[in-house]
């Protein structure tokens, strides 16, 4: 890992300032514990990528966000609430500001590095309002900017991104939020016997449906299909059908047993 680690910064020739950034990123625990508000769901997504539990703030932002780190092949790895940046910029009311600033994220892609902040649409309508100088939305790119963290993030050759719901597959939300008490729990176990024998239905029958899962007599409940399916033990693509459309939900040992059978 350490010797793939100095190949992609000497690749990218990322700066010594860059780099010590990125290694401090890596070597630290999550900066802060996160929990829901009012209106938030927050959580730990257990990531086969990472080998760790991430943690995420809001389920309908953060939580599709992380799953789509977790499953797109140009990101190598990923940090909830890395340490703290420094954002410099002035205020409506001409006052210059230094505020402290945890991201929720610093994404490590094949050929970039940096942090992202994930955020709903509203919210950031209103946070540009009250700062105009923090956030805005360029007609140019049609995305949302940061421009402080921007600034923070080009000085070490690495980049700043505002994540909004704007870019989230709706039956990917739809169906995290139909998980999402799964991914709330921390001791979620499913009986060694009762897996196998969930597995052994799921390779011998790839493409079963949910339906039919749900309905054979395997001694599991839905509770333990659906803990194996956010462990990632067995295979269901969440972008594409919502879970509680069960007859319609084909289920594969895993993604690349899907593939060789979409192909065949």
């Amino acid at each position: 890992m350490k010797e793939q680690f100095e190949q992609w910064v000497a690749r990218l020739q990322i700066s010594e300032a860059g780099q010590k950034i990125i290694e401090k990123v890596r070597s630290s625990e999550p900066s802060r514990r996160v929990g829901g508000g009012s209106k938030n769901v927050s959580g730990r997504y257990p990531s086969r990528k990472m080998g760790v539990t991430i943690q995420f703030e809001s389920h309908r932002v953060e939580l599709p966000i992380i799953y789509q780190l977790e499953h797109d092949e140009d990101v190598l790895e990923f940090y909830d609430q890395p340490p703290q940046i420094k954002l410099d910029y002035q205020a409506s009311n001409g006052r210059r500001l230094g505020i402290l600033h945890t991201p929720d994220l610093f994404v490590i892609r094949t050929n970039s590095a940096g942090w992202e902040e994930c955020k709903t649409e509203h919210d950031l309508k209103k946070l540009a309002e009250k700062n105009p100088n923090r956030y805005f939305y360029s007609q140019e790119d049609n995305q949302w900017h940061c421009p402080p963290g921007e600034d923070y993030a080009n000085q070490f050759g690495l980049y700043y991104r505002i994540r909004s719901d704007r870019e989230i597959n709706w039956i990917l939300q739809r169906n995290l939020q139909f998980l999402e008490d799964y991914y709330r729990s921390e001791s979620l176990v499913v009986e060694e016997a009762i897996a196998q024998s969930l597995l052994a239905v799921v390779s011998s029958q790839p493409g079963i449906t949910l339906a039919e899962l749900l309905n054979r007599s395997t001694g599991a409940k839905s509770d333990d299909i659906y803990t194996l399916i956010i462990q990632e033990q067995i295979y269901i693509d969440l972008n594409a059908t919502p879970l509680a459309e069960p007859e319609r939900c084909l289920i594969f040992r895993d993604e690349q047993t899907k593939l060789l059978v979409l192909i065949d």
